[in-house]
C-alpha cells in the first residue's frame, strides 16, 4: 500500500489532516487461523469478521483499559493469506493490522523499541459467540460436550473453533501472548447453556471432565502469569514440574494471588511446591 494511500485512510480517524512526518506507521500481526496455547483458534470467517471490526481500535499494553495506557490505533486492516497450511490442514491465514502513534518525545523510545524488535508481540480482545468443538462439532456455548481441549480423541486433538465475532475491544502489546505467532486473549461471551443440558452424561463423568478443563485453563492461564512476572521464566518451568501436585483450589488460589502482583519468595525446586501453596 503506498505511503500516500496509508495517510489518506489515517487521516480519516484524525481530527486535522496530519502529515508524514508527524506519524508512525507500523504493522502488527493480529491473529491468525492457527490453534493457539489455549486449544483455541479463530475461523477464516472470524479473521474476515474482525477486519472490519478492527478499524479505529485503540491499541493498549497488556489488556489495561486505563485512558492512559492508549498508545496507537488501527487505521486499516486486512486478512492475508500464505501459500501454506495450518496445523489442521486449512489454508493458512492471518490478520494484519496497520496501527498509527502521532511523534511525540514521550513516545520516542518506544518508537526505538518496536523497531529494534523489543515490542513486538501483541494480543488482540474481541467476543466470539460460537465456541465450536472440533470432535463433535457442538456450540458449547449453547450445548456443554464432553471432550476437553487439548485431550487427543481417537488421534485428534480437542480445540474450540471461535467464530461470530461480534465486537472488538481493543489489542495490546504484551510479553507473552496465547497465540505463538500473535497472541489472543478472547472473551467469549460463555453463558450457563455451557453448563447445561448434559442429561445423557453420567453426572460424575460431567463433573471430572470439569474439573479437567478448568485445571487445563487454569494452568495456562499461570504459567502465562508467571512467565511475565519473571523475564528469566524460572518459576513457570518449576510450575511445570510441580502444577500435579496442587489441588483445583490450590490452582484457583494461585491464580488470584498471581493477579494481583503476588509472587513466591525463595522460590526453589526444593520448595516449590509449597511455596505455590502458601503465597
Amino acid at each position: 500500500m503506498e505511503q500516500k494511500e496509508l495517510l489518506e485512510k489515517l487521516n480519516k480517524f484524525t481530527r486535522r489532516e496530519l502529515t508524514e512526518d508527524e506519524v508512525y506507521i507500523f504493522t502488527v500481526t493480529l491473529c491468525d487461523n492457527e490453534i493457539d496455547r489455549d486449544n483455541e483458534c479463530f475461523s477464516r470467517k472470524s479473521l474476515e469478521e474482525m477486519a472490519e471490526k478492527f478499524i479505529g481500535v485503540t491499541g493498549i499494553f497488556d489488556h489495561d483499559p486505563k485512558g492512559g495506557n492508549q498508545t496507537a490505533r488501527l487505521f486499516c486492516t486486512e486478512v492475508v493469506d500464505e501459500d501454506r497450511v495450518n496445523s489442521v490442514g486449512e489454508k493458512y491465514a492471518y490478520l494484519k493490522g496497520y496501527a498509527y502513534m502521532v511523534r511525540t518525545s514521550s513516545n520516542a523510545d518506544l518508537i526505538s523499541e518496536i523497531d529494534g524488535g523489543i515490542k513486538k508481540e501483541v494480543s488482540v480482545s474481541c467476543s466470539a459467540e460460537r465456541q465450536i468443538c472440533s470432535i463433535c462439532g457442538e456450540d458449547r456455548r449453547v450445548r456443554a460436550c464432553r471432550h476437553v481441549k487439548g485431550r487427543k480423541y481417537d488421534g485428534q486433538k480437542c480445540f474450540v473453533t471461535l467464530d461470530g465475532i461480534s465486537d472488538a475491544y481493543e489489542w495490546s502489546f504484551v510479553a507473552v501472548p496465547a497465540q505463538v505467532c500473535a497472541g489472543v486473549t478472547k472473551k467469549s461471551m460463555e453463558t450457563e447453556s455451557d453448563i447445561q443440558n448434559t442429561e445423557e452424561r453420567p453426572e460424575q463423568e460431567v463433573q471430572s471432565e470439569n474439573v479437567q478443563e478448568k485445571r487445563t485453563e487454569l494452568e495456562g492461564k499461570i504459567r502465562r502469569a508467571l512467565m511475565l512476572k519473571d523475564s528469566e521464566h524460572k518459576a513457570a518451568e518449576l510450575f511445570e514440574n510441580v502444577k500435579d501436585m496442587l489441588e483445583l483450589s490450590e490452582l484457583e488460589e494461585l491464580g488470584k494471588n498471581l493477579a494481583v502482583g503476588k509472587m513466591p519468595k525463595n522460590f526453589t525446586a526444593d520448595n516449590s511446591a509449597y511455596m505455590m501453596r502458601g503465597l
